[in-house]
């Protein structure tokens, strides 16, 4: 077990160095940042000055290593746009990121794990082929579209919902909610569903078929002939076994739904990390770029190293494969 966390650290490291790599190229291949501080109209003395303190003169690997071990400490410099710190800017909109990431989640888990056992049970009910036919909408239309009809439907035309922005917040420290007030969940309501929709046909159909390849096996049948309820054989035992693939694939939908929440962010204008990326390519703001790069690859290498770990405590198959290959 040590051995494995260890491996998968290593990896997770070297995911991580490269990762930082890219991101740090931005500020040799996406523009001088000495001209976006300085502007035209600066002296070459100026620029000179800048440039120096800016370490800029330094060769490649040494500003890559300083750069590696400021951002180790949070520090990703100085926003072009804004002119604050990079860190101060990512904590101000990492609530709104988050708390729409994990109600996106919550939505795809629930809704594709309900769904995905009901249209394995009851294959030839009418409401399962209606889900199934949602599911094909779901994967084939683009999230911005699936967002602008939500928009026209619940908020244009019918007035229930608002159609931009987060609502109100409550300040809890540092972190700003908007579960706490009622227009900060009716905000949540759409672009929650047009994050999540996506991923939850995803699981809804792996659920449906991991339970009928499931249902088909020799346990199975076992199961019935001792006797044993429905319920018992299909809650109990064939969803049990159906969930280790899933753990997989909900875990890498995790990260996906962060990284991909910029659509989201802008269709809706939520002052989320997506919505400040998308302002930052517009104006060119190097260091938010870069910090945006490598903070959603740390939240995929969590993501993936947690969902690594549960898949190896779930699955016995996988322990005793390496006792084996040990001895």
């Amino acid at each position: 077990m040590l051995a494995f966390i260890l491996r998968r650290f290593a990896q997770a490291v070297l995911v991580m160095l490269t990762v930082g790599l890219i991101a740090f190229s931005l500020f040799r291949f996406v523009g001088d940042p000495v001209l976006f501080m300085l502007g035209q109209d600066a002296t070459p003395e100026d620029r000179v000055r800048l440039t120096q303190l800016l370490g800029l003169d330094q060769p490649f690997y040494v500003q890559y290593a300083r750069f590696v071990g400021r951002a180790l400490n949070g520090d990703f410099g100085i926003s072009l746009r804004q002119a604050r710190q990079v860190s101060d800017i990512l904590l101000e909109r990492l609530p709104a990121t988050l708390e729409l990431a994990a109600v996106a989640a919550f939505f795809a888990l629930a809704a594709g794990l309900a769904m995905g056992v009901y249209t394995a049970l009851r294959r030839r009910s009418w409401l399962s082929q209606a889900l199934l036919a949602l599911s094909l909408l779901g994967v084939s239309l683009p999230t911005f579209l699936i967002g602008i009809l939500l928009i026209l439907v619940f908020a244009v035309l019918l007035g229930w919902l608002p159609s931009f922005g987060r609502g109100d917040t409550v300040a809890l420290g540092w972190w700003s909610t908007g579960f706490l007030t009622l227009s900060g969940l009716k905000s949540l309501i759409l672009p929650s569903i047009t994050l999540g929709l996506f991923q939850m046909t995803l699981i809804q159909r792996l659920v449906r078929t991991e339970m009928l390849e499931v249902l088909r096996t020799d346990y199975i049948k076992f199961a019935r002939a001792r006797g044993l309820s429905d319920r018992a054989v299909h809650f109990r035992h064939a969803l049990k076994n159906t969930l280790v693939p899933v753990i997989t694939i909900t875990g890498l939908q995790l990260g996906a739904i962060i990284a991909f929440a910029i659509i989201t962010e802008t269709v809706f204008q939520w002052p989320g990390m997506g919505l400040l990326f998308i302002q930052s390519v517009h104006f060119a703001d190097i260091p938010v770029m870069a910090a945006y790069l490598c903070l959603i690859a740390l939240f995929f290498v969590v993501i993936n190293l947690v969902v690594d770990l549960l898949y190896y405590a779930v699955d016995p198959r996988l322990r005793i494969d390496r006792a084996v290959a040990a001895h």
